[in-house]
């Protein structure tokens, strides 16, 4: 009886240590929350603050902050669940919104599927299905460009002609040598859900509402226009949560291809170390920012965790994801500091003051 006895009072003790443990990643019990799909419920499950040992005060001091920089929808998620959520400028969660660049990633993470399927190959020349001449490069030097380098932001064409959206051949003209030079160019990558729809005889917006937007839920009005992704704010999140969890949603792997998860996410070539595929890496030793060739020795956002990655517009559209934290912070909404592509002082403000409400 007293071994028995025993046993109880040690098993008790372990239930009470397991539940009063901090929930700043789920206790072991707990699993990653993923909302419903919202064509079934618009129920998304909450927490507080101080249910994870951040400080509230301090967190609606950070969201005062974002409000008077343009925003219109900030979510702050940890564990999945939405821990604060606000809107201004008579948005709510159904508005939609272009997201600009921050688009970048969810295409980079559609090319993932279509890889893991073996519709593609990104270490294949782009021409194998562009056919030759999409460029006006010679064809020794066009045929150096691969899927790779567009995702990486290597193709070496020239980024300083009139129109970077332009997508004709006289417009991509040849700068370097493909893989030598780092430049933001929005025409190969534009050209790069070209090369996807080729691949799989459909639309990207159809192939990626087939194998991503219906996989996690999103709404079923979001949509693509001239290569723009046009979503809402937790549409925006739950696409931040999938790639939190390493491509898995609801116990599915969406994701297989973890090598090129792996890739995507961390540096992917030595001249901007601070990008992935498509994606933008905090915490690294320099950094380039689109429309320079300068490589400054820092890292992009200061204030932010250093395993912080980022799909950033135009803008200050954003998608923070931070392994660390097991968060997610999404914001949307109009030029919150001086208009940049990608990265922007908006990013290390709004960090500065979330850093002294997650308390990290």
């Amino acid at each position: 009886m007293r071994v028995l006895n025993i046993l109880l009072l040690v098993g008790i003790a372990f239930v009470s240590c397991k539940k009063s443990s901090p929930d700043t990643g789920g206790t072991v019990a707990d699993a990653y929350y993923f909302p419903p799909s919202s064509s079934v419920s618009d129920v998304w499950e909450t927490k507080t603050a101080a249910s994870i040992g951040w400080d509230e005060t301090q967190l609606q001091a950070a969201f005062d902050y974002a409000a008077t920089k343009s925003t219109y929808g900030l979510i702050v998620l940890q564990h999945g669940k939405i821990v604060k959520e606000q809107y201004w400028n008579g948005w709510n969660k159904d508005n939609k919104y272009y997201i600009a660049s921050a688009g970048k990633s969810v295409v980079a993470t559609v090319a993932c599927i279509a890889q893991q399927e073996g519709i593609i190959d990104i270490n294949n020349k782009t021409s194998q299905y562009l056919g030759t001449g999409w460029t006006s490069l010679p064809l020794a030097k066009e045929n150096l460009i691969t899927l790779k380098h567009q995702l990486t932001m290597t193709t070496g064409l020239d980024d300083g002609v009139p129109d970077q959206d332009c997508i004709t051949a006289s417009c991509l003209i040849y700068k370097a040598d493909a893989g030598t030079r780092w430049a933001y160019h929005n025409a190969p990558y534009h050209l790069l859900q070209n090369v996807i729809a080729t691949a799989t005889g459909k639309t990207f917006a159809q192939y990626a509402k087939e194998k991503l937007n219906d996989k996690i839920g999103m709404t079923n009005n979001d949509f693509w226009l001239n290569y723009i992704f046009y979503c809402t704010t937790r549409d925006a999140s739950r696409f931040g949560s999938l790639i939190l969890r390493k491509g898995e949603w609801n116990g599915i792997q969406i994701l297989t291809d973890q090598n090129y998860f792996t890739a995507m996410t961390n540096t992917s070539q030595n001249l901007n170390l601070s990008y992935g595929y498509l994606w933008w890496l905090n915490g690294k030793a320099s950094s380039m920012v689109p429309q320079s060739q300068v490589v400054y020795p820092i890292s992009l956002i200061s204030n932010a965790p250093a395993d912080m990655f980022m799909a950033l517009g135009k803008d200050d559209k954003k998608i923070y994801v931070i392994p660390s934290l097991d968060a997610v912070v999404v914001r949307l909404g109009d030029n919150g500091s001086v208009s940049t592509l990608g990265p922007s002082s908006f990013d290390n403000e709004l960090w500065g003051r979330l850093k002294l409400a997650m308390k990290y």
